[in-house]
């Protein structure tokens, strides 16, 4: 679980236009201090024991950094993500990295925000959609890489992507969440799921708390979220907390910055 990534370097991270409510063209990151944070996650990335492969970011893709949106990889396959028309340049590089890896890369004709909004959990595929994501893709999902799909919908653009507002901590059993940034139907699906639920504060979550990344025994996220912090750690987690304010300009966080590419394939009964 989340123990081998794909990571593209900050080299280019600029704010180019405005796509989130996060991003203001007028308020631009500490070019230097957003390198030394993203080498940070990487650093703690390999102290966890994960393995981390890098894709060079280019000069005219300033979002590259967010390798989550590039497509979601389940064994030897992947489904391209089809993101907002202003980080078109990145796609090619993305499906030229997968497909120079062996992966068998499907495109598809839909809006599709990648990883940021299909979170794996064991078999299940925790799957956004109503900002970024048209829920034509979830079929597409479930029939190419095996998941049974679970759709969630985010109440607002605060929710652009699903991994601002749902964690996967422990596979499958231990899952985050905040209830107000998902509709009513979205929270009963979850809920009934049976699995362990942890709930965050919107104000916590706003601070990108929920966009960790986990491999089941270390917790990668970012400051500014002590009582989620705490409770994780009372379950046993161990927790490694970074800052990512300057990475947070652009609307991402710690998860926004690493595609997995480790998720198992289903096991199926003889």
């Amino acid at each position: 679980m989340n123990t081998t990534l794909l990571m593209c370097d900050a080299h280019h991270f600029r704010i180019d236009y405005e796509i989130n409510p996060y991003m203001r063209t007028s308020v631009q990151p500490n070019l230097a201090a957003a390198v030394a944070e993203h080498e940070a996650i990487i650093a703690a990335h390999q102290a966890a024991g994960r393995t981390v492969e890098r894709l060079a970011s280019r000069p005219d893709c300033p979002d590259m950094v967010y390798t989550a949106n590039a497509a979601v990889v389940r064994g030897g396959r992947a489904v391209l993500a089809k993101l907002p028309a202003e980080r078109d340049a990145e796609t090619p590089h993305h499906r030229a990295w997968l497909t120079d890896r062996g992966l068998d890369v499907l495109d598809v004709p839909y809006a599709f925000s990648g990883q940021g909004d299909a979170l794996a959990c064991g078999d299940l595929l925790f799957t956004g959609y109503g900002q970024r994501t048209d829920r034509r893709v979830h079929a597409v999902l479930a029939e190419y890489l095996g998941y049974q799909i679970v759709p969630l919908r985010t109440v607002s653009q605060r929710w652009y992507d699903l991994d601002l507002a749902v964690a996967v901590i422990s596979n499958p059993h231990t899952v985050a969440y905040c209830p107000d940034a998902l509709d009513t139907p979205s929270r009963g699906r979850l809920r009934e799921l049976g699995l362990d639920l942890i709930e965050v504060s919107v104000d916590e979550a706003s601070r990108f708390a929920l966009n960790l990344i986990s491999d089941g025994g270390t917790v990668t996220m970012s400051t500014g979220a002590p009582v989620f912090a705490a409770e994780l750690r009372a379950r046993g987690f161990r927790v490694v907390e970074l800052d990512t304010s300057e990475l947070r300009k652009g609307g991402g966080g710690i998860r926004c910055t690493a595609l997995t590419l480790d998720n198992p394939i289903a096991v199926r009964s003889s």
